[in-house]
């Protein structure tokens, strides 16, 4: 018999720790902390991979070509086509951020 001595994670457990971290983020104005809490829980590599998708994103609301996209930044098509379709959503949340950043820009 293999019984397991701690409980499953379930889909539940994982959605509720990001709503947690999401919430308890939104409350903190320190860009600094949260820099330094994004270098704790990501690897450079998951880090270089968060970042690129926001520029992708960026380039897509600029006009740039899914092309012109993946060849400036390396990455396939797929996950330009990704940002893309998230951005055209209604009530996307890309689309909010980067309104957001328009008129912090102002």
């Amino acid at each position: 018999m293999n019984e397991t001595t701690s409980a499953e994670l379930t889909p539940n457990d994982l959605e509720n720790a990001l709503k947690e971290m999401c919430n308890l983020l939104s409350k903190n104005n320190d860009a600094s902390f949260i820099y330094d809490f994004f270098g704790c829980l990501f690897t450079p590599a998951e880090l270089n991979d968060f970042a690129k998708r926001w520029l992708l994103v960026r380039e897509i609301d600029k006009g740039t070509t899914q092309r012109e996209i993946a060849k400036k930044f390396h990455i396939s098509l797929c996950k330009i086509t990704r940002g893309s379709r998230e951005l055209k959503k209604d009530e996307s949340a890309f689309r909010k951020l980067l309104d957001y950043a328009d008129s912090l820009e102002k």
